[in-house]
């Protein structure tokens, strides 16, 4: 008979195995060639080097079937929301074109403009969620999730309002980014582990960018010999922001419906947290289907269509934002929203660090654009502002439509604003304290 208590040999060995080598591909870095990332980055940047020629054709490939399969499925059909989105995904097939063979206006052609979408933005999105399918199922489906969820559950539910599960999100999002973090938060949502406002919550306040793109703006602002205090701020500002406006509205009224039904949990909490925790990872480990079947799923379900929607609609919407930047003054109107803030926080040239805020939304790598040649302080503010908001355009709004979780636009908007004159409000003050 097998254990309900993981004497089950082969359920520990799977648990062990299996989730260990998930967290190792995520977690963990490794230094190859004098390069020290998680071992997903180096997979991904080997790809790089052995394919580099085939990949923005690969992209291409991923764009053109998100704006195709929509009127494949007849999706479309559903709502004006749907259409719409159906038409900026095409347009986002022509602007791939565009990126791929270099044709098109000069003006949107500019290095900064399409190409720097294409090549810093899209491509990775398109290589990151394929190549990261085994580690990402590994981690997922055979007790990782159900370990820590155990472990964590007291923490979660006090600070954040949310599942155990939730820390794991956290943690991927920092290794992989927003896209697989909302992804995995999606499949959690839709097996009732997280109701639709504790959903809300971590798809809006947990699923930040990865590391390497906090890397990217370090380098780009100048300030990587600082990076270890960078980081270490992204992410405490990012986390007590979520703790915040998961306590106000809008997130406060969202109801905590699930999907279909919650998720039983049969854990037994007379036992101690590590071993309770224990216990819950090899369950799940016992009850796990094969590999063979967790991966199928992944590739024939929620990550090609998320893949393909979010790299045809980042195109439209974050060329958008970058053209309405350059040469209309929208942005500067809305950044007299923040304007206030950054004026009492004394920040150096507080009108663009409002700015800077405002074009936030449009593309996470813009603000870093605008203030390269600010004061130390002002950049930092920055820099930190645009990871905790978390919310643009380009990307993780895209990302957060494509999938079931339940959120009004109009609710999106407003947890942006909340998000952002808080974390202005916490990275001024550290940057103050330390620069």
């Amino acid at each position: 008979m097998e254990s309900t208590k993981g004497k089950d040999n082969s359920a520990v060995l799977k648990f062990l195995l299996f989730s260990g080598i998930g967290a190792f591909m995520f977690f963990v870095n490794v230094r190859i060639g004098g390069v020290s990332v998680i071992p997903i980055q180096h997979i991904i940047n080997l790809i790089k080097k052995l394919c580099g020629p085939v990949i923005p054709y690969f992209t291409l490939v991923m764009v053109m079937a998100g704006g195709i399969m929509p009127i494949m499925n007849g999706s479309y059909k559903k709502s004006m929301f749907n259409f719409v989105f159906t038409i900026i995904k095409l347009l986002g097939t022509v602007i791939g074109f565009m990126a791929v063979f270099n044709v098109g206006p000069e003006a949107v052609m500019r290095a900064d403009m399409i190409p720097f979408l294409y090549n810093s933005v899209v491509i990775p999105i398109a290589l990151m969620i394929p190549v990261t399918g085994i580690a990402y199922v590994l981690l997922l489906n055979f007790g990782l999730v159900e370990f820590i969820s155990a472990f964590m559950q007291p923490v979660m539910r006090k600070i954040w309002k949310t599942p155990g599960e939730s820390a794991i999100d956290a943690v991927v999002s920092f290794s992989g980014g927003y896209a697989l973090a909302v992804l995995l938060t999606n499949d959690l949502y839709k097996k009732g582990v997280y109701s639709a406002k504790e959903s809300v919550i971590i798809a809006t306040g947990f699923s930040t960018v990865s590391i390497s793109f906090l890397i990217v703006i370090a380098n780009t602002l100048g300030f990587m010999e600082h990076w270890t205090l960078y980081f270490f701020a992204c992410f405490f500002v990012t986390f007590l922001v979520t703790a915040l406006t998961a306590r106000i509205y809008p997130i406060s009224k969202i109801p905590n419906n699930y999907y279909e039904k919650k998720a039983e949990s049969t854990m037994d909490y007379s036992e101690p947290l590590l071993k309770r925790a224990y216990h819950a990872g090899v369950k799940q480990a016992r009850e796990a289907k094969p590999l063979s079947y967790y991966l199928k799923d992944y590739y024939m379900g929620d990550a090609i269509k998320m893949s393909s929607s979010v790299t045809a609609s980042i195109l439209v919407i974050g060329l958008l934002g970058m053209l309405i930047a350059e040469y209309t003054p929208l942005f500067d109107v809305v950044g007299y929203l923040f304007y206030p803030v950054t004026w009492l926080l004394h920040l150096p040239e507080p009108m663009l660090a409002a700015k800077a805020a405002a074009i936030e939304i449009a593309e996470m790598f813009l603000p870093s654009m605008l203030v390269v040649e600010s004061a130390m302080v002002t950049k930092f503010t920055v820099a930190v502002t645009s990871v905790s908001a978390i919310l643009f355009f380009s990307a993780s709004i895209p990302c957060l439509l494509s999938t079931d979780i339940p959120i009004k636009m109009k609710d999106i908007f407003l947890i942006w604003f909340e998000r952002t004159v808080l974390s202005l409000i916490m990275a001024a003050a550290i940057g103050f304290i330390f620069f």
